[in-house]
Formats: C-alpha cells, structure tokens, sequence
C-alpha cells in the first residue's frame, strides 16, 4: 500500500463536480477535500499504472511485488539497476531456460560480469549408426565469471543460478574470478 502522499493534489477535485451551492460551502470544501487527499494517491497511481508494470520504471518498493509476477526472489543486497535489470529480463531468460546459451545470459545479468561456461554435453548426427556418441560419458560442467570484483559478488547466489538452470544429474563447478 502506498499510503498518503503529503501535497498531491487529485487531478479531478471532487468539489469542482458539485453543484455551485455546494462549492461555496466551507463545510462541504472541507469534508470533500478529506476525499481528495485520500483518493488523490489512487487516482495518480491508476494514471502512471503503465510505468507501475515496467521494470525500468517501477518505483522500488513496488519492484520486488512486480518480481513475484515472474517467479523471482530478488535480494534487496543487489544494486537497484541489477535488480530492475533481472526483472525485465525475466521472460527472455525463461525462453532460454535449460541451455548453456540461457544459462550465461541469466548470470550475466545476475552478477553483471563474462560468464564462461564449459560442459562435457554434445550433439550431432550420423549416417552411421556405429558412430561415437557426442560429449563425455559423465555429465559435468564448469562455469567461470569475471567480474571486477569477486566479493561483491556473492558465490551462494551463482551457486544457486547454476544448480536452478542446468539439469539435476549434471556435476558443477563455479568460479568467480576477476
């Protein structure tokens, strides 16, 4: 709830709408402008409602409600821009959800820094159905981001990016490096 905003005025003052007789009145000027203090909030945040439901845009306390839309836990440590950056990004990173192109996009918004990612996976197709199979026969992947600086970097957060994005039985490495 975004409560009372000290000295917004309503954008349809509700004693312009009555009727002459009313609006000369000083009781009525003042019990209708109780509702106009009240309403005026409502009335500007239904006004700015397309800029509520950016990311970009949104205004910080509303941010982590509008995250809860995508199915994102935002940490209130990370940056203001970083945070924004991971909601507007949500719906493309869910796109890609699954794969190493998906994956080093997701920490590369999450953590700001070059994402290197090296897995033992494999794909191709053969004429020859004796051929060798592509990739390694025990899954596992090492992922390497290059940041300015490791410590603001929080390992817990990468570490829990990689095992939410890569499939259960694949073994993972993480390293945070500058």
């Amino acid at each position: 709830m975004r409560g009372l905003v000290p000295g917004l005025p309503s954008p349809a003052p509700l004693l312009d709408m009555l009727p002459s007789i009313y609006q000369e009145d000083p009781f009525t000027e003042r019990f209708v402008g109780g509702f106009d203090d009240v309403l005026a909030p409502v009335l500007s945040t239904v006004d700015c409602l397309v800029d509520y439901l950016d990311p970009l845009l949104a205004p910080e306390d509303f941010l982590a409600w509008l995250s809860g839309w995508v199915g994102i836990d935002l940490d209130e440590g990370w940056p203001l821009e970083r945070r924004r950056a991971v909601v507007a990004s949500a719906v493309e990173m869910y796109r890609m959800r699954g794969t190493v192109a998906g994956l080093r996009a997701h920490l590369g918004v999450l953590t700001g820094g070059e994402v290197d990612i090296a897995d033992s996976g494999g794909v191709a197709w053969s004429l020859d159905p004796a051929a060798d199979l592509p990739g390694q026969a025990h899954p596992r992947m090492a992922v390497r981001v290059r940041v300015a600086d490791p410590a603001r970097v929080p390992s817990d957060l990468v570490e829990d990016a990689v095992a939410a994005g890569k499939p259960a039985h694949v073994v993972h490495r993480v390293e945070v490096t500058t």
